[in-house]
């Protein structure tokens, strides 16, 4: 483990390598698992406030999950989520060729909102947790990712590069490049 500011960092995410393969994995980090995607609280009423703009983009049965449970539910950790579609997948997956994506983020692609996705899935397999004087920063295994981690290895493209994008929205430009600076170092040893 390292620290930048106040987050503490798994050295995982520089040493192992990932990148999503959805013509292996189906998408499955959509439907797999007992709950819906964390959320954020600063999330919350974004995805109130756009849920008529993605609406058309989502399928009947996840509209009518969101519909019947609301844009995000409590989970039964306590924390904030999207609903799932009869304890499956999420309300927000859309189904194309056999392949479960996100429907905010078919939105987003096609101009509906600005907004690409929840923070949480943006980082995926990374898992941020906030805690009273520290944020913890770590890699999470799940063995439906293996044809990612296989990908990744193959590209030579660790963790914290394939999530570039959400680590700066997540924590910004100047904390990833001491990121980057930190998985140099370390990495030459």
């Amino acid at each position: 483990m390292f620290q930048i500011g106040k987050t503490l960092i798994s050295e995982e995410i520089l040493e192992n390598a990932f990148v999503c393969d959805l013509t292996a994995c189906k998408g499955a980090c959509c439907v797999e698992g007992s709950s819906g995607a964390p959320l954020e609280t600063e999330e919350l009423q974004t995805l109130k406030t756009i849920y008529p703009s993605i609406k058309p983009y989502l399928r009947p049965e996840g509209i009518r999950a969101i519909e019947a449970q609301g844009t995000y539910v409590k989970g039964s950790d306590g924390e904030w989520e999207t609903p799932l579609v009869e304890d499956r997948e999420c309300a927000y997956a859309v189904f194309e060729n056999g392949v479960a994506l996100c429907g905010i983020e078919k939105a987003h692609k096609a101009g509906a909102t600005s907004w690409k996705k929840p923070v949480s899935c943006h980082l995926y397999p990374v898992r941020v947790r906030e805690y009273t004087q520290i944020t913890a920063v770590n890699y999470h295994q799940w063995h439906i990712c293996d044809p990612a981690c296989s990908l990744g290895s193959h590209l030579e493209v660790p963790i914290y590069k394939f999530v570039r994008e959400a680590l700066i929205q997540k924590f910004g430009e100047a904390w990833y490049e001491q990121l980057e600076t930190v998985a140099g170092e370390h990495l030459k040893r």
